[in-house]
C-alpha cells in the first residue's frame, strides 16, 4: 500500500495566547484511500515553521510512493540518507516522527486494530495522569500564576477533577508576575523563600498522599539546580525534571549524584543514541521521550525497551495537539515500564482540542487508550484548513 500524498499543516492560532502555540500536523494518504495522522512536536518554543518545512521536504524526498508496510526500512532510509538525522536534533527527526506516526495509524486502520496492539498489546488497562504545568493555570484561557494563593487554588481545582499528581515550574514568574526564563547563578534568599512558599501551598492543597513533580525546563545550572533541590526537598518531590541543559550529559550526572531527589529528563533527548550516556551513568530514573521528536513510535518504543534494561521508568513527554496525546496513550498502554501520563494544561484548551475530532481527557485522573483502529483520532478539517498547508504529491 503506497503513499500518494502528504499534507503538512503549520497551525496558526485564531486567538491571542500569552505563549505562542503552533502545532505542526501531518496527514498521509495512501492509494487505498486510507489516511493516517502525525505530529511534529514543535508547537512551543522557536522552530515550528522549520519543522513544517522539514516535514514537507522529507515527504517530497522519501514518502511519496513508499510502501507503508515497509515502515522500518523507510525509517532507516530517511535516517541514513537525510544526512542531518544521524546527529539527532529537533529538525529531521521530528519530521520523521510525524510521518512514522501516520504510518502506524494507517497500519492499524488497515488491520482494523488500535496501534497499541501493534506495539505488543495492552499491558496497562488504565493510565494514571498528572496535571502538567499548573503555573499556567487550569482555566479556559492561558495564565501566568505568581501569587501563593493562586498555586493553592489551582492545585485544589485539579484535585477536584481527579488528579492526585501535579507538575509545576515555580521559577518562571517573580513576585510581580514578570517572567524569568533562566537562572544560571545562585538564587537569592528572597527567591528561595518565594519558591518555598509556592511549593508549600501546593503541598498543603494536595495533602500528604499527593505527588509533586518539580520542573525547571533546564533554566538552572549545576550550582542553582543543587541549591533549589536542597531547598525544596522537604515538600516531597516525586521527581526533579530537567534540572540542567542537555548539551553535556555529565551535567545531569553531577546533579543526580549530589542531589537527594529522583531525576527525570528526555524532552530534548533524541533517540537511543542520545539516551545512552544517561542510561550508563544512571543519572535519570524517569525517561521522558517525546514521540513527535525522537522519530515516532518506531524509535520511541525502542527507547522504552532500552530504558527497561536499566530499570528506568517512562513518562512520555506530551506537549502538543491531541494527536501527540493519542500516540503517547498507545505507547504507554503497551510498555511495562510506564509510570504516569503527562496531561498538559494546553491539552484542556478549546484552541487545542478543536484541532481533532475527539477530545482526549482523563476521567478521575486516569486515561483509557482510544480503542478505534490506528491511533483512533483524525483531524478536524474545518479547523486545520484555516492555517497554512502544503500538499505533497
Amino acid at each position: 500500500m503506497k503513499i500518494t500524498s502528504v499534507e503538512v499543516f503549520d497551525i496558526h492560532m485564531q486567538e491571542e495566547i500569552i505563549i505562542p502555540w503552533h502545532p505542526v500536523l501531518v496527514r498521509v494518504t495512501t492509494e487505498s484511500g486510507l489516511t493516517g495522522v502525525g505530529e511534529v512536536a514543535l508547537a512551543y518554543g522557536i522552530g515550528h515553521s522549520a519543522g513544517a518545512a522539514a516535514a514537507v521536504e522529507v515527504a517530497q524526498r522519501f514518502a511519496i510512493g513508499a510502501d507503508i508496510w515497509n515502515r522500518e526500512a523507510l525509517w532507516e532510509k530517511i535516517y541514513r540518507s537525510s544526512f542531518w538525522a544521524q546527529c539527532g536534533g529537533p529538525l529531521i527527526l521530528p519530521a520523521i516522527s510525524a510521518l512514522d506516526m501516520a504510518i502506524w495509524d494507517i497500519q492499524g486502520k488497515a488491520l482494523g486494530v488500535p496501534c497499541y496492539q501493534l506495539l505488543g498489546g495492552k499491558t496497562n488497562e488504565k493510565l494514571r495522569a498528572y496535571a502538567s504545568q499548573i503555573q499556567f493555570g487550569w482555566e479556559d484561557t492561558y495564565q501566568h500564576l505568581y501569587k501563593v494563593d493562586e498555586y493553592f487554588d489551582v492545585t485544589k481545582k485539579v484535585m477536584g477533577l481527579g488528579y492526585d499528581c501535579v507538575k509545576v515550574d515555580p521559577l518562571l514568574m517573580d513576585r510581580e508576575g514578570k517572567r524569568h526564563p533562566s537562572h544560571t547563578k545562585y538564587f537569592s534568599y528572597d527567591q528561595i523563600q518565594m519558591f518555598r512558599e509556592r511549593m508549600a501551598a501546593i503541598r498543603e492543597a494536595i495533602g500528604p498522599s499527593g505527588e509533586i513533580i518539580l520542573e525547571v525546563h533546564s533554566a538552572t545550572t549545576i550550582p542553582s539546580a543543587l541549591q533549589l533541590g536542597e531547598a525544596l526537598e522537604e515538600y516531597g518531590i516525586y521527581y526533579y525534571e530537567e534540572p540542567v541543559a542537555y548539551h553535556d550529559s555529565k551535567l545531569q550526572d553531577i546533579v543526580s549524584r549530589r542531589s537527594p531527589l529522583r531525576m527525570a529528563a528526555g524532552e530534548r533527548i533524541f533517540g537511543r543514541n542520545g539516551m545512552r550516556a544517561y542510561m550508563e551513568d544512571r543519572s535519570i530514573e524517569v525517561l521522558q521521550p517525546d514521540i513527535g521528536l525522537v522519530g515516532g513510535l518506531t524509535e520511541a518504543k525502542k527507547m522504552c525497551d532500552y530504558a527497561y534494561t536499566y530499570d528506568v521508568m517512562v513518562q512520555a513527554h506530551v506537549c502538543g495537539s491531541p494527536i501527540g496525546t493519542a500516540a503517547a496513550l498507545h505507547l504507554e498502554t503497551a510498555i511495562p515500564n510506564f509510570l504516569i501520563h503527562e496531561h498538559h494544561t494546553h491539552a484542556t484548551k478549546a484552541y487545542n482540542v478543536e484541532l481533532c475530532d475527539i477530545d482526549l481527557q482523563p476521567v478521575d485522573g486516569y486515561f483509557s487508550v482510544p480503542e478505534g483502529p490506528g491511533l483512533g483520532i483524525n483531524l478536524n478539517d474545518e479547523v486545520v484548513n484555516r492555517s497554512p498547508k502544503v500538499m505533497v504529491k
